[in-house]
């Protein structure tokens, strides 16, 4: 028998005591254990449930906290389960190793030590992730095997919800719609039977958080923003359904709770608010939808101190806009500019010393500078960022491989996407519309490839919404309406899309 069928036949019967609980502002699991300490038990609850929503850092000491239990076979399980980061597409193979090494210090060891059934089919599921040297790839089709039949021979939600986070991670961070809906529908069924757990809302919502789905999830994104009130990522997690359907005001809510809790925490911990990153950036984007544009450049203004102060810093040097405050800066720069059309704002004046030392977000810096440039007129200053940014995208590629992005990978493309746009801006600032709408012509197939950006759009101006634009300059109505209507398909209820296609149905273009 192998392994993974046995898994399937020893989660069908179990000695573990059945234990569920609530853990006010997380929610509500049923999970049945074999301890007999009430403190352990507890330590357990609140770490699963921490694990549900993603707060990985909080859920290992939870668990760490359960491990004084030493023959609680589930904590160091939990434990393991948070180096795990499906959705995210990544795993510390070496940190998962070595909390299961803690328990005992081989994958039979471990199994002779778990007298109780269920709990040992749940260990041998995590060896899978971290026992042997196949590529990642191999572990989570191979995992996710195991939690099916694991599902299908077992009553138990928490199978069926970890089934469900192992199909929305089984893709490698590319997104496939139909297996995507499939975790959606196993964990909505989840939450009818359990409206408190967080874990059967959340991935209900990650498997619809698209625009063409979101509208599924919506009960779902409502009932998580109240059942772990307490959790950072699950707040901002709601904004996922609320930014897919245009629904700014909640998008805006989502993320000021988010943040909030976040800073709490940081400021518990005697260190300064985070007025970079993930959240911050959709919350720009959410005030900029609703017009709430004071707002919005004063978050800007406060990423901009925080990349300063830590300038010299590795945090800010990194290339991922959500961990780094350089980068992050850079991106919200270019939000606000392209979304206010405010080229003569200080803003654009805007730089940091540093950026130059990540070369995607020099990129992102010198396209936007370009942009305020062509369209104030400065046609030299223009040009010279373009030639920058057609330098930089020759060295992108390395650039791409140092990040991780996999060859293939449609991300790649989005910097050729961002020469065309500044080409075309440049040559409409010279009059020559016809040249700039073919560049935009180009650039639109690519932007299709880009994956769904699952928040704000990327590019920063969507290539159909550019379009417009550029018709409407030119008095072609009928052709601007549908580049508008085709941007609003990407974009629901985007501001911009929304009033270049009013102006484009009045006919004259102003």
């Amino acid at each position: 028998m192998s392994r993974i069928v046995w898994l399937a036949a020893m989660l069908v019967f179990s000695t573990s005591f059945v234990w569920s609980t609530t853990i006010p502002g997380l929610g509500t699991a049923t999970f049945p254990t074999s301890t007999h300490s009430a403190t352990a038990a507890r330590d357990f609850a609140r770490g699963l449930l921490l694990l549900h929503v993603f707060e990985y850092t909080d859920a290992a000491k939870s668990f760490v906290a359960a491990e004084k239990d030493p023959g609680f076979a589930l904590a160091y399980w939990g434990e393991a389960m948070t180096f795990n980061h499906p959705v995210w597409d990544e795993v510390d193979v070496q940190a998962g190793r070595e909390a299961l090494a803690k328990f005992a210090p081989t994958t039979e060891a471990r199994a002779a030590k778990i007298a109780d059934s269920r709990e040992r089919a749940y260990f041998s599921a995590v060896e899978i992730l971290y026992g042997d040297s196949r590529s990642k790839s191999e572990r989570d089709a191979r995992y996710a095997l195991a939690m099916q039949l694991s599902r299908t021979c077992a009553k138990d939600d928490e199978a069926q919800l970890f089934y469900a986070l192992a199909l929305l991670g089984k893709s490698e961070g590319v997104r496939d719609v139909p297996t995507y809906l499939h975790a959606a529908a196993i964990a909505k069924a989840v939450f009818m039977r359990n409206s408190h757990h967080p874990g059967a809302a959340h991935y209900w919502i990650h498997g619809m958080d698209d625009p063409q789905h979101a509208g599924g999830a919506l009960v779902a994104a409502r009932a998580l923003s109240k059942i772990a009130r307490d959790a950072p990522h699950a707040q901002h997690m709601c904004s996922h359904i609320f930014l897919a359907l245009g629904m700014w005001g909640d998008v805006v809510r989502a993320n000021l709770a988010a943040t909030s809790l976040m800073n709490q925490r940081r400021i518990a911990a005697g260190k300064p608010p985070i007025r970079c990153g993930h959240y911050n950036y959709w919350l720009e984007y959410g005030y900029l939808e609703e017009g709430r544009l004071g707002e919005a450049k004063r978050l800007v203004a406060g990423c901009r101190e925080e990349a300063t102060r830590e300038a010299m810093t590795a945090h800010a040097r990194g290339t991922d806009p959500d961990d780094s405050s350089t980068s992050s800066f850079a991106e919200m720069r270019s939000r606000y500019l392209v979304d206010t059309g405010h080229w003569r704002d200080e803003v654009a004046r805007w730089r940091l010393d540093g950026t130059d030392e990540v070369l995607i977000s020099q990129m992102t810096d010198e396209f936007t500078t370009g942009l305020a440039a062509a369209k104030t007129g400065d046609l030299t200053r223009a040009r010279t960022a373009l030639g920058e940014v057609r330098r930089l995208l020759s060295q992108a590629p390395l650039a791409f491989n140092r990040a991780g992005i996999p060859q293939g990978d449609p991300t790649r493309r989005l910097p050729d996407v961002e020469v065309l746009q500044l080409e075309a801006v440049i040559l409409s600032a010279t009059g020559q519309r016809d040249q700039a709408a073919a560049k935009l012509q180009q650039a639109i197939p690519i932007n299709k490839e880009l994956p769904y950006a699952f928040g704000p759009p990327t590019p920063a101006k969507p290539c159909e919404e550019l379009l417009g634009e550029l018709l409407l300059g030119g008095h072609k109505s009928s052709l601007a309406r549908a580049a508008f209507e085709a941007s609003l398909k990407r974009a629901p209820e985007r501001t911009q899309s929304l009033l270049g296609l009013a102006r484009a149905g009045k006919g004259d273009g102003r």
